[in-house]
């Protein structure tokens, strides 16, 4: 397969600049415009500053492939806040069928792990929003208690869309909205909140050994994962 396209960079300078209370990033003084030709702004200068500097450290060519930061807030400018009450309810959704609340029967040795990974982030949930979640044995859904979503639904509320954009991707990667909230209030590190949600491959991988078209994928993934980990970080004061 041939290589895409790559567009020749066509300017010299990069700067952020005031925009309508937000932080705009500007190519030799024109603000850059997202896929859907809204002004690429930031609510918050750290991240327009690291936006911008994927654009400064492009070379004679633009690879979008080196621009994760830029693809993110592209992407959430121009959902806006017209998909921001979608992302939310995808997240608040996830805890229905939550990767940390349904656990091995068997091995016992499985279970074991999956309890003493997940346990203190389904404590963490509790602790931090006040939502109590039900874990369980098997495949049959258990639902969770209304109060415990509007809990979860109330917080992301006061959440800005670039912050629910981001945590419903981390939430479909890691098959968790409770690993994804977690990850939004810093309770754990991102590499060790992807780890816990590898448990299971983990443990698959110390019984019949590394397949290494799956590793593949999950280093894309872990890839991913760490770079809307470090969207989330810049997505606070």
């Amino acid at each position: 397969m041939s290589e895409p396209v790559r567009p020749k960079r066509f300017y010299k300078d990069v700067s952020v600049v005031p925009h309508e209370g937000r932080y705009a990033i500007a190519l030799d003084g024109r603000m850059a415009k997202t896929m859907g030709r809204h002004v690429l702004s930031a609510p918050w200068e750290a991240l327009a500053g690291a936006v911008a500097a994927e654009w400064a450290a492009q070379g004679e060519h633009i690879d979008r492939a080196t621009m994760p930061l830029t693809g993110m807030l592209s992407a959430s400018v121009d959902g806006g806040v017209g998909e921001a009450e979608q992302w939310r309810e995808e997240i608040v959704k996830y805890l229905g069928s939550d990767l940390v609340c349904y656990r091995a029967g068997e091995p016992e040795k499985l279970a074991a792990r999956q309890a003493a990974v997940w346990d203190p982030y389904v404590e963490f949930l509790r602790a931090e929003f006040g939502a109590i979640l039900v874990t369980t044995s098997g495949i049959i859904a258990v639902p969770q208690a209304d109060a415990s979503l509007v809990a979860i639904r109330s917080a992301l509320t006061k959440a800005a869309p670039e912050t629910l954009f981001a945590l419903q991707i981390a939430t479909a990667i890691a098959g968790s909205a409770v690993l994804a909230l977690a990850l939004w209030k810093d309770f754990d590190d991102a590499e060790t909140i992807f780890d816990a949600s590898r448990v299971d491959e983990r443990f698959q991988e110390e019984q019949w050994g590394v397949d290494e078209e799956a590793k593949t994928r999950e280093e894309r993934l872990k890839a991913d994962f760490l770079a809307v980990a470090r969207f989330l970080a810049l997505t606070k004061d």
